[in-house]
């Protein structure tokens, strides 16, 4: 398996960097997939999504790609264990 991205969430430059599919800032990590605010609020929306978007590279990252951090350490630390087995 190849090497994860990390992404520290509250990090600022981070949260510029990985966004929503849809372009948005405003996502949380919730039940090992994600949950977008700004799209939330569309009618036809309900947020969710599995996969962020890098604006660097135009690259769409599922969640078993990236690893979230947090200060006190892995954000979903038994799906991090899970996933290397």
């Amino acid at each position: 398996m190849p090497a994860r991205v990390d992404i520290e969430i509250e990090n600022r430059h981070d949260r510029w960097r990985y966004v929503c599919p849809m372009g948005h800032r405003s996502w949380e990590p919730t039940n090992h997939h994600f949950w977008c605010k700004l799209c939330a609020n569309h009618e036809d929306d309900d947020g969710t999504f599995d996969a962020l978007l890098d604006r660097k590279t135009d690259e769409l990252l599922q969640r078993e790609e990236v690893r979230l951090l947090t200060e006190a350490g892995p954000y979903d630390g038994d799906f991090d264990r899970r996933e290397s087995v």
